[in-house]
Protein backbone atom coordinates (compact mmCIF):
# COMPACT_ATOMS: atom_id res chain seq x y z
CA UNK A 1 0.00 0.00 0.00
CA UNK A 2 1.45 3.36 -1.02
CA UNK A 3 1.54 6.01 1.64
CA UNK A 4 -0.52 8.90 0.26
CA UNK A 5 -2.22 10.14 3.42
CA UNK A 6 -0.83 12.10 6.31
CA UNK A 7 -0.19 9.87 9.34
CA UNK A 8 -2.58 12.10 11.32
CA UNK A 9 -5.85 10.23 10.48
CA UNK A 10 -4.21 6.84 11.02
CA UNK A 11 -2.96 7.83 14.47
CA UNK A 12 -6.39 9.24 15.31
CA UNK A 13 -8.00 5.97 14.24
CA UNK A 14 -5.55 3.86 16.24
CA UNK A 15 -6.07 6.07 19.30
CA UNK A 16 -9.87 5.74 19.16
CA UNK A 17 -9.63 1.98 18.70
CA UNK A 18 -7.12 1.69 21.53
CA UNK A 19 -9.29 3.42 24.12
CA UNK A 20 -12.58 1.96 22.88
CA UNK A 21 -12.12 -1.23 24.89
CA UNK A 22 -11.55 0.51 28.22
CA UNK A 23 -15.22 1.11 29.09
CA UNK A 24 -16.60 -1.67 26.88
CA UNK A 25 -17.25 -3.83 29.94
CA UNK A 26 -19.31 -1.28 31.88
CA UNK A 27 -22.80 -2.29 30.63
CA UNK A 28 -21.98 -5.96 31.27
CA UNK A 29 -21.44 -5.70 35.03
CA UNK A 30 -24.95 -7.00 35.92
CA UNK A 31 -24.40 -9.98 33.61
CA UNK A 32 -21.11 -10.80 35.33
CA UNK A 33 -22.77 -10.30 38.72
CA UNK A 34 -25.52 -12.74 37.83
CA UNK A 35 -23.24 -15.30 36.17
CA UNK A 36 -20.58 -15.34 38.91
CA UNK A 37 -22.66 -14.27 41.94
CA UNK A 38 -20.55 -11.18 42.54
CA UNK A 39 -21.01 -8.65 45.34
CA UNK A 40 -21.26 -4.91 44.76
CA UNK A 41 -17.73 -4.50 46.10
CA UNK A 42 -16.52 -7.03 43.51
CA UNK A 43 -18.02 -4.90 40.74
CA UNK A 44 -16.38 -1.75 42.06
CA UNK A 45 -13.08 -3.66 42.39
CA UNK A 46 -13.13 -4.55 38.67
CA UNK A 47 -13.19 -0.84 37.85
CA UNK A 48 -10.61 -0.03 40.52
CA UNK A 49 -8.22 -2.66 39.09
CA UNK A 50 -8.57 -1.07 35.66
CA UNK A 51 -7.83 2.38 37.12
CA UNK A 52 -4.88 0.95 39.06
CA UNK A 53 -3.42 -0.31 35.78
CA UNK A 54 -3.86 3.12 34.22
CA UNK A 55 -2.28 4.78 37.26
CA UNK A 56 0.65 2.36 37.17
CA UNK A 57 1.26 3.16 33.51
CA UNK A 58 1.09 6.89 34.15
CA UNK A 59 3.50 6.78 37.08
CA UNK A 60 6.10 4.36 35.75
CA UNK A 61 5.81 4.57 31.95
CA UNK A 62 4.59 8.10 31.28
CA UNK A 63 7.94 9.22 29.84
CA UNK A 64 8.54 6.31 27.46
CA UNK A 65 7.35 8.32 24.45
CA UNK A 66 10.13 10.84 25.03
CA UNK A 67 12.72 8.04 24.85
CA UNK A 68 11.35 5.42 22.45
CA UNK A 69 9.14 7.56 20.25
CA UNK A 70 5.37 7.72 20.35
CA UNK A 71 4.74 5.05 17.68
CA UNK A 72 6.62 2.30 19.54
CA UNK A 73 4.83 3.12 22.78
CA UNK A 74 1.47 3.36 21.04
CA UNK A 75 2.00 0.00 19.33
CA UNK A 76 2.93 -1.51 22.69
CA UNK A 77 -0.24 -0.07 24.19
CA UNK A 78 -2.41 -1.40 21.38
CA UNK A 79 -0.92 -4.89 21.60
CA UNK A 80 -1.21 -4.93 25.39
CA UNK A 81 -4.81 -3.73 25.18
CA UNK A 82 -5.58 -6.41 22.59
CA UNK A 83 -4.13 -9.10 24.85
CA UNK A 84 -5.99 -7.69 27.87
CA UNK A 85 -9.27 -7.68 25.94
CA UNK A 86 -8.68 -11.28 24.88
CA UNK A 87 -8.04 -12.33 28.50
CA UNK A 88 -11.20 -10.47 29.54
CA UNK A 89 -13.22 -12.28 26.88
CA UNK A 90 -11.88 -15.68 27.97
CA UNK A 91 -12.08 -14.97 31.73
CA UNK A 92 -13.64 -17.74 33.80
CA UNK A 93 -13.65 -16.07 37.24
CA UNK A 94 -13.04 -12.73 38.94
CA UNK A 95 -9.23 -12.98 39.31
CA UNK A 96 -8.74 -13.82 35.62
CA UNK A 97 -11.06 -10.97 34.66
CA UNK A 98 -9.10 -8.55 36.82
CA UNK A 99 -5.85 -9.58 35.14
CA UNK A 100 -7.33 -8.63 31.79
CA UNK A 101 -8.70 -5.35 33.15
CA UNK A 102 -5.34 -4.37 34.66
CA UNK A 103 -3.69 -4.93 31.26
CA UNK A 104 -6.38 -2.85 29.56
CA UNK A 105 -5.88 -0.05 32.08
CA UNK A 106 -2.13 -0.09 31.58
CA UNK A 107 -2.59 -0.02 27.81
CA UNK A 108 -4.97 2.92 27.99
CA UNK A 109 -2.37 4.96 29.86
CA UNK A 110 0.28 4.16 27.26
CA UNK A 111 -2.06 4.98 24.39
CA UNK A 112 -3.30 8.27 25.85
CA UNK A 113 0.18 9.59 26.68
CA UNK A 114 1.80 8.46 23.41
CA UNK A 115 -1.09 9.71 21.25
CA UNK A 116 -1.03 13.09 22.99
CA UNK A 117 2.67 13.40 22.17
CA UNK A 118 2.37 11.95 18.68
CA UNK A 119 -0.44 14.15 17.40
CA UNK A 120 1.54 17.26 18.32
CA UNK A 121 4.68 15.91 16.61
CA UNK A 122 2.98 15.00 13.33
CA UNK A 123 0.84 18.13 13.14
CA UNK A 124 2.01 20.29 10.27
CA UNK A 125 1.16 23.69 11.74
CA UNK A 126 2.23 22.92 15.32
CA UNK A 127 -0.95 24.49 16.78
CA UNK A 128 -0.70 22.83 20.17
CA UNK A 129 -3.96 24.29 21.51
CA UNK A 130 -5.94 23.04 18.51
CA UNK A 131 -4.29 19.63 18.73
CA UNK A 132 -5.09 19.48 22.43
CA UNK A 133 -8.77 20.07 21.65
CA UNK A 134 -8.72 17.43 18.89
CA UNK A 135 -6.99 14.94 21.18
CA UNK A 136 -9.45 15.54 24.00
CA UNK A 137 -12.40 15.17 21.63
CA UNK A 138 -11.13 11.96 20.01
CA UNK A 139 -10.31 10.35 23.33
CA UNK A 140 -13.77 11.11 24.70
CA UNK A 141 -15.29 9.81 21.44
CA UNK A 142 -13.28 6.58 21.65
CA UNK A 143 -14.04 6.06 25.33
CA UNK A 144 -17.74 6.77 24.69
CA UNK A 145 -17.94 4.37 21.75
CA UNK A 146 -16.97 1.47 24.02
CA UNK A 147 -19.99 1.35 26.35
CA UNK A 148 -22.36 2.09 23.47
CA UNK A 149 -21.01 -0.94 21.61
CA UNK A 150 -21.00 -3.08 24.74
CA UNK A 151 -24.57 -2.10 25.56
CA UNK A 152 -25.97 -2.94 22.12
CA UNK A 153 -24.19 -6.30 21.85
CA UNK A 154 -24.86 -7.20 25.48
CA UNK A 155 -28.56 -6.49 25.05
CA UNK A 156 -29.37 -8.33 21.86
CA UNK A 157 -26.66 -10.77 20.78
CA UNK A 158 -26.14 -14.27 22.18
CA UNK A 159 -23.20 -15.02 24.49
CA UNK A 160 -22.72 -11.33 25.38
CA UNK A 161 -19.79 -11.95 27.75
CA UNK A 162 -17.86 -13.24 24.75
CA UNK A 163 -19.37 -11.57 21.68
CA UNK A 164 -19.04 -8.04 23.07
CA UNK A 165 -15.25 -8.07 22.78
CA UNK A 166 -15.00 -9.36 19.20
CA UNK A 167 -15.35 -5.96 17.43
CA UNK A 168 -12.62 -4.45 19.60
CA UNK A 169 -10.26 -7.33 18.84
CA UNK A 170 -10.85 -6.96 15.09
CA UNK A 171 -10.44 -3.18 15.13
CA UNK A 172 -7.34 -3.55 17.30
CA UNK A 173 -5.64 -5.57 14.56
CA UNK A 174 -6.53 -2.84 12.05
CA UNK A 175 -5.15 -0.18 14.40
CA UNK A 176 -1.82 -1.99 14.72
CA UNK A 177 -1.66 -2.49 10.95
CA UNK A 178 -2.35 1.20 10.35
CA UNK A 179 0.43 2.32 12.71
CA UNK A 180 2.91 -0.08 11.11
CA UNK A 181 2.20 1.23 7.60
CA UNK A 182 2.45 4.98 8.19
CA UNK A 183 5.76 6.70 7.51
CA UNK A 184 7.00 9.13 10.14
CA UNK A 185 9.81 11.61 9.84
CA UNK A 186 12.52 11.44 12.53
CA UNK A 187 11.76 13.87 15.33
CA UNK A 188 14.67 16.05 16.52
CA UNK A 189 13.59 15.99 20.17
CA UNK A 190 13.62 12.20 20.19
CA UNK A 191 17.14 11.96 18.82
CA UNK A 192 18.36 14.19 21.64
CA UNK A 193 16.47 12.29 24.36
CA UNK A 194 18.20 10.36 27.11
CA UNK A 195 18.66 6.63 26.47
CA UNK A 196 16.28 4.10 27.94
CA UNK A 197 17.31 3.18 31.46
CA UNK A 198 16.10 2.70 35.01
CA UNK A 199 15.61 6.44 35.48
CA UNK A 200 13.01 6.39 32.70
CA UNK A 201 10.70 4.30 34.90
CA UNK A 202 11.14 6.27 38.12
CA UNK A 203 7.88 8.09 38.95
CA UNK A 204 8.20 11.85 38.69
CA UNK A 205 5.41 13.97 40.08
CA UNK A 206 5.74 17.71 40.48
CA UNK A 207 3.94 20.31 42.57
CA UNK A 208 3.54 23.95 41.64
CA UNK A 209 5.78 26.65 43.11
CA UNK A 210 4.70 28.34 46.34
CA UNK A 211 2.87 31.31 44.70
CA UNK A 212 0.77 28.88 42.63
CA UNK A 213 0.46 26.08 45.18
CA UNK A 214 -3.12 26.85 46.28
CA UNK A 215 -4.24 27.53 42.71
CA UNK A 216 -2.83 24.18 41.63
CA UNK A 217 -4.57 22.44 44.54
CA UNK A 218 -7.90 23.91 43.41
CA UNK A 219 -7.04 22.93 39.83
CA UNK A 220 -6.44 19.30 40.86
CA UNK A 221 -9.91 19.26 42.44
CA UNK A 222 -11.35 19.47 38.91
CA UNK A 223 -10.11 16.06 37.65
CA UNK A 224 -10.64 14.52 41.10
CA UNK A 225 -14.39 15.19 40.98
CA UNK A 226 -14.73 14.80 37.19
CA UNK A 227 -13.10 11.36 37.18
CA UNK A 228 -14.98 10.44 40.34
CA UNK A 229 -18.46 11.21 39.02
CA UNK A 230 -17.74 9.35 35.79
CA UNK A 231 -16.30 6.41 37.74
CA UNK A 232 -19.57 6.08 39.65
CA UNK A 233 -21.58 5.99 36.44
CA UNK A 234 -19.13 3.67 34.66
CA UNK A 235 -19.01 1.09 37.45
CA UNK A 236 -22.25 1.44 39.42
CA UNK A 237 -24.77 2.70 36.84
CA UNK A 238 -25.84 -0.76 35.60
CA UNK A 239 -26.64 -1.69 39.21
CA UNK A 240 -28.49 1.42 40.38
CA UNK A 241 -30.37 2.04 37.11
CA UNK A 242 -32.60 -0.91 37.94
CA UNK A 243 -33.79 0.99 41.00
CA UNK A 244 -34.35 4.28 39.13
CA UNK A 245 -35.72 3.56 35.65
CA UNK A 246 -38.50 1.47 34.14
CA UNK A 247 -36.10 0.33 31.37
CA UNK A 248 -33.47 -2.29 31.96
CA UNK A 249 -30.60 -4.03 30.21
CA UNK A 250 -27.04 -3.33 29.08
CA UNK A 251 -28.12 -0.99 26.28
CA UNK A 252 -29.65 1.43 28.82
CA UNK A 253 -26.56 1.66 31.02
CA UNK A 254 -24.20 1.58 28.02
CA UNK A 255 -26.04 4.46 26.39
CA UNK A 256 -26.00 6.54 29.58
CA UNK A 257 -22.25 6.04 30.04
CA UNK A 258 -21.48 6.68 26.38
CA UNK A 259 -23.64 9.80 26.33
CA UNK A 260 -21.68 11.26 29.27
CA UNK A 261 -18.38 10.91 27.42
CA UNK A 262 -19.63 12.04 24.01
CA UNK A 263 -21.48 14.99 25.51
CA UNK A 264 -18.37 15.82 27.54
CA UNK A 265 -16.39 16.04 24.31
CA UNK A 266 -18.96 18.35 22.75
CA UNK A 267 -19.05 20.47 25.91
CA UNK A 268 -15.29 21.01 25.73
CA UNK A 269 -15.59 22.25 22.15
CA UNK A 270 -18.51 24.52 23.05
CA UNK A 271 -16.75 26.06 26.06
CA UNK A 272 -13.35 26.63 24.46
CA UNK A 273 -13.71 30.41 24.66
CA UNK A 274 -15.38 30.58 28.06
CA UNK A 275 -13.68 32.40 30.91
CA UNK A 276 -11.48 29.97 32.82
CA UNK A 277 -12.88 30.67 36.27
CA UNK A 278 -16.48 30.48 35.02
CA UNK A 279 -15.69 27.15 33.35
CA UNK A 280 -14.27 25.76 36.59
CA UNK A 281 -17.14 27.11 38.69
CA UNK A 282 -19.88 25.78 36.42
CA UNK A 283 -18.06 22.46 35.98
CA UNK A 284 -17.80 21.77 39.71
CA UNK A 285 -21.38 22.94 40.32
CA UNK A 286 -22.55 20.60 37.55
CA UNK A 287 -20.83 17.75 39.40
CA UNK A 288 -22.73 18.83 42.53
CA UNK A 289 -26.02 18.85 40.60
CA UNK A 290 -25.32 15.41 39.15
CA UNK A 291 -24.76 13.90 42.57
CA UNK A 292 -27.84 15.66 43.95
CA UNK A 293 -29.92 14.10 41.18
CA UNK A 294 -28.52 10.65 41.99
CA UNK A 295 -29.45 11.03 45.64
CA UNK A 296 -32.91 12.37 44.80
CA UNK A 297 -33.69 9.68 42.26
CA UNK A 298 -33.40 6.81 44.71
CA UNK A 299 -36.58 8.27 46.19
CA UNK A 300 -38.21 9.78 43.09
CA UNK A 301 -37.41 7.03 40.58
CA UNK A 302 -37.94 9.56 37.79
CA UNK A 303 -36.61 9.22 34.26
CA UNK A 304 -36.51 13.02 33.97
CA UNK A 305 -34.42 13.37 37.12
CA UNK A 306 -32.03 10.72 35.81
CA UNK A 307 -31.67 12.50 32.44
CA UNK A 308 -30.93 15.78 34.24
CA UNK A 309 -28.30 13.98 36.31
CA UNK A 310 -26.64 12.47 33.23
CA UNK A 311 -26.58 15.84 31.46
CA UNK A 312 -25.08 17.48 34.55
CA UNK A 313 -22.46 14.74 34.81
CA UNK A 314 -21.49 15.24 31.17
CA UNK A 315 -21.30 19.02 31.54
CA UNK A 316 -19.32 18.75 34.76
CA UNK A 317 -16.91 16.20 33.29
CA UNK A 318 -16.23 18.31 30.21
CA UNK A 319 -15.92 21.72 31.87
CA UNK A 320 -13.86 20.46 34.83
CA UNK A 321 -11.32 18.75 32.57
CA UNK A 322 -11.14 21.72 30.21
CA UNK A 323 -10.70 24.27 33.01
CA UNK A 324 -8.22 22.03 34.82
CA UNK A 325 -5.85 21.27 31.95
CA UNK A 326 -6.04 24.90 30.80
CA UNK A 327 -5.04 26.11 34.25
CA UNK A 328 -2.16 23.62 34.41
CA UNK A 329 -0.85 24.98 31.12
CA UNK A 330 -1.14 28.54 32.48
CA UNK A 331 0.86 28.04 35.66
CA UNK A 332 3.41 25.47 34.42
CA UNK A 333 6.78 26.45 33.04
CA UNK A 334 8.11 24.37 30.11
CA UNK A 335 10.46 22.51 32.44
CA UNK A 336 7.72 21.42 34.87
CA UNK A 337 4.76 20.97 32.51
CA UNK A 338 5.00 17.17 32.14
CA UNK A 339 5.42 16.73 35.89
CA UNK A 340 2.42 18.93 36.72
CA UNK A 341 0.26 17.18 34.12
CA UNK A 342 1.20 13.81 35.65
CA UNK A 343 0.28 15.06 39.12
CA UNK A 344 -2.96 16.46 37.72
CA UNK A 345 -3.91 13.11 36.13
CA UNK A 346 -2.92 11.15 39.24
CA UNK A 347 -5.40 13.27 41.22
CA UNK A 348 -8.05 12.26 38.70
CA UNK A 349 -7.26 8.56 39.00
CA UNK A 350 -7.29 8.78 42.80
CA UNK A 351 -10.70 10.45 42.48
CA UNK A 352 -11.91 7.36 40.62
CA UNK A 353 -10.36 4.74 42.89
CA UNK A 354 -10.85 5.89 46.49
CA UNK A 355 -14.59 6.75 46.39
CA UNK A 356 -15.42 3.50 44.60
CA UNK A 357 -13.66 1.43 47.23
CA UNK A 358 -15.74 3.17 49.87
CA UNK A 359 -18.97 2.78 47.90
CA UNK A 360 -18.38 -0.93 47.39
CA UNK A 361 -17.78 -1.56 51.10
CA UNK A 362 -20.78 0.50 52.24
CA UNK A 363 -23.04 -1.12 49.62
CA UNK A 364 -22.11 -4.62 50.81
CA UNK A 365 -23.01 -3.74 54.41
CA UNK A 366 -25.85 -1.20 54.11
CA UNK A 367 -27.12 -1.40 50.53
CA UNK A 368 -26.42 0.44 47.29
CA UNK A 369 -28.88 3.33 47.88
CA UNK A 370 -27.17 4.18 51.16
CA UNK A 371 -23.71 3.99 49.56
CA UNK A 372 -24.55 6.20 46.58
CA UNK A 373 -26.47 8.67 48.75
CA UNK A 374 -23.60 8.94 51.24
CA UNK A 375 -21.11 9.55 48.46
CA UNK A 376 -23.44 12.09 46.85
CA UNK A 377 -23.75 14.14 50.03
CA UNK A 378 -19.99 14.06 50.59
CA UNK A 379 -19.36 15.33 47.04
CA UNK A 380 -21.98 18.06 47.49
CA UNK A 381 -20.41 19.18 50.77
CA UNK A 382 -16.86 19.28 49.36
CA UNK A 383 -17.30 20.42 45.77
CA UNK A 384 -19.68 23.33 46.45
CA UNK A 385 -17.26 25.49 48.47
CA UNK A 386 -14.35 24.46 46.23
CA UNK A 387 -16.28 25.68 43.18
CA UNK A 388 -16.65 29.19 44.61
CA UNK A 389 -13.10 29.16 45.95
CA UNK A 390 -11.88 28.31 42.43
CA UNK A 391 -13.97 31.17 41.02
CA UNK A 392 -12.73 33.77 43.50
CA UNK A 393 -9.05 32.83 43.57
CA UNK A 394 -6.87 35.70 42.24
CA UNK A 395 -4.90 33.38 39.93
CA UNK A 396 -8.08 32.28 38.17
CA UNK A 397 -9.38 35.86 38.03
CA UNK A 398 -6.23 36.85 36.16
CA UNK A 399 -7.54 34.88 33.15
CA UNK A 400 -11.14 35.99 33.51
CA UNK A 401 -11.32 37.90 30.21
CA UNK A 402 -8.80 35.92 28.19
CA UNK A 403 -10.78 32.76 27.54
CA UNK A 404 -9.53 29.19 27.63
CA UNK A 405 -7.85 29.50 24.24
CA UNK A 406 -6.11 32.78 25.06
Amino acid sequence: MKQTWSPFPWVCFAMCVGVMGTALISPLYPLYQQAWQLRTSDISMIYVVYMAGALFGLLFMGRLSDTLGFRKVMLTGLLLGWAGTLVTMLAWNLPSLNIGRFAVGLSSSLIVTSASVGLVQISRDGASQRISMITSFLLAFGFGLGPLTGGVIGQWLPFPLTATYVPTLILGVLGVYALLRVQLKPHPELSAAAPLGLRTFIPRLTWATRPDSLAFLLTCACPFFAFGVFGIYASMAPLFLEKMLPWHGPVVSGTSIGVILLASAMMQLACARMSLRWCGLLGLLSVVLSNAMLVLNFTAGSSLVFIIGVCAAAAGHGMCLLAGISMVNRIASPAERSGLISTYLVCGYVGSIVPLLGVGWVADHYGLPVAISLLGWVVIALATPLAFWFFRHPRMQAFDHRGLEG
